[in-house]
């Protein structure tokens, strides 16, 4: 007896179709077999599969010898997704359910009692088996949701493998998930800061509105207290909303992370991360045995804030290079090269000095200049170099503290910040850059240095004398120029716009 079922693996953010075969065969020592390079997890379902199958209310096959093979072979299969595909092979092949199954996908992990659990990858699966012709997707309840985001494809929530069973035999029919875009909000996102509560700093504010209309990288640095933290934190409620493509992008990365709650559709609004300065290199770009999406990648689309900058391992650090530039991560290991998109937004904040008050009116600092410069020095120069914007945010007076007057909202600043990039979109169309921070030299040459007036021409060439300013740095000038012009409405780059660009190129001492 023979039966065919498929299912889906992940490889990277990617799924791939998986087809499921089951051999029964008369034997005196029943066994079951998995075979088809399955990790210790889908091992440990034999035993999940013949519970849930006696829990459910049907019929194990005694005396037989049960193979269990997960096509292709050379693809590494790992996690519970298979236990559902493998119990229903078993039924079918065992006569118990009698359906055609070939335009249809399994995916769930199955509880003892029959009852199916949700899995990580379901998105990827699905658009996978849409892509591939399939018509129909069988997923636990608690990932119906996104999987119902793919559109050509049919998603029945399986509450349990006797229901499954049921709607195959035509006996009780399952409910088809209804197709949805509906937006579900980030699950790992901090609660947004509006800048209207945040006192003083307008020129933090200035500087953080340029880098989000351009999508450029900043660093604030100041005094304990002084409020770089919270200004990070409204940095997403000025960025403009995902499009419908960018956050397909940021939930297929999140369902591959297992980060989407239960019944999280869409998610539609930027990602906000800010991990711990005792981060690893494989918790940061991703890694591991399989290689798994790290922080960078979940900030896809939206902020990756690193507070305490300098706290970070200098190592952990320099990871960060090759996707700053490249907007990708490629983890490669003895089975497989995965590549992941990190198209993100570096937001960053540091203390000048271990104490944190060197330069403060207030307060003495109370470091060793060469402890000072030690500390400084955690940043390498290739690093900095790709960093847009440097901010001062000193401590705010106490008149500032006390005054009643809100500020700007935020609400206002993302419209400027929605209409910058409107200008950017169009400018880009028809090729793969989206923000003027991804601008190649080519594009540099054409949107930026060819847009100078006399004036803003000769401002940046005695800057770069005087600043010293690399090849890098002197493209990453002119990129933040063109976003100061385009918050502007203007084509050409003015030297008031130039020298804005200039100024946020302070160094860290």
């Amino acid at each position: 007896m023979f039966a065919r079922v498929l299912s889906c693996a992940v490889v990277g953010l990617d799924g791939a179709l998986v087809e499921v075969e089951i051999d029964i065969t008369r034997a005196q020592l029943p066994a079951i077999t998995v075979v088809g390079l399955p990790d210790t997890a889908v091992q440990e379902s034999r035993e999940r599969v013949r519970s849930a199958i006696r829990n459910s209310g049907l019929a194990w096959p005694v005396n037989n010898r049960i193979t269990v093979n997960l096509a292709p072979a050379d693809l590494r299969k790992e996690g519970p997704a298979y236990d559902l595909p493998i119990a229903l092979g078993i039924l079918i092949a065992s006569g118990q359910v009698v359906a055609e199954v070939e335009d249809a996908v399994f995916i769930g992990e199955l509880a003892l009692t029959g009852d199916v659990r949700p899995v990580r990858g379901v998105l990827p699966m699905a658009m996978t088996a849409a892509a591939q012709g399939r018509r129909r997707a069988f997923v636990p309840p608690d990932n119906a949701a996104e999987a119902a985001l793919v559109q050509g494809l049919t998603v029945y929530p399986v509450p349990s493998l006797a229901a499954l069973a049921a709607h195959l035999n035509e006996a009780q029919q399952l409910t088809p998930q209804p197709p949805t875009r509906a937006a579900g909000e980030d699950p790992l996102a901090a609660q947004v800061t509006d800048f209207a509560d945040i006192v003083g700093q307008e020129h933090v504010k200035r500087a953080l509105e340029v880098a989000a209309a351009g999508g450029h990288n900043v660093v604030m640095k100041g005094p304990p207290g002084s409020g770089k933290t919270l200004l990070a934190r409204a940095v997403p409620g000025i960025l403009p909303p995902l499009t419908s493509g960018e956050a397909m992008e940021v939930t297929r990365i999140y369902s591959v992370a297992g980060l989407l709650g239960p019944g999280t559709g869409l998610i539609a609004t930027r990602p906000f991360r800010s991990p711990h300065h005792t981060i690893s290199n494989a918790g940061l770009v991703g890694g591991g045995s399989v290689p798994r999406p790290g922080e960078i990648t979940l900030a896809h689309r939206g902020v990756l804030f690193l507070d305490e900058l300098l706290e970070f391992d200098p190592h952990v650090l320099e990871m960060l290079r090759q996707p700053l530039e490249d907007k990708t991560v490629t983890i490669s290991r003895a089975r497989q090269a995965v590549t992941f998109p990190a198209s993100f937004m570096l937001c960053a904040a540091l203390n000048p000095c271990p104490c944190g008050y060197l330069g403060d009116p207030e307060r003495a600092c109370t470091c060793p200049p060469a402890l000072v410069s030690r500390y400084q020095r955690r940043l390498s120069g290739p690093l900095m170099d790709r960093i847009d914007l440097f901010v001062d945010v000193p401590r705010v007076p106490i008149e500032k503290l006390t005054a009643a007057a809100p500020g700007e909202p935020s609400e206002r600043v993302r419209e400027r910040v929605a209409a910058a990039r409107e200008i950017q979109d169009r400018r880009f169309r028809g090729s793969r850059t989206s923000t003027n921070a991804e601008m190649t030299p080519a594009e540099v040459r054409d949107h930026a240095q060819a847009m100078l007036e006399p004036a803003a021409a000769d401002l940046l060439k005695r800057a770069v004398e005087r600043l010293n300013l690399s090849a890098r740095a002197f493209h990453r000038v002119l990129k933040v120029a063109r976003t100061v012009a385009d918050l502007a409405n203007s084509e050409p780059i003015t030297a008031a716009h130039m020298a804005e660009s200039i100024q946020y190129r302070a160094r860290l001492d």
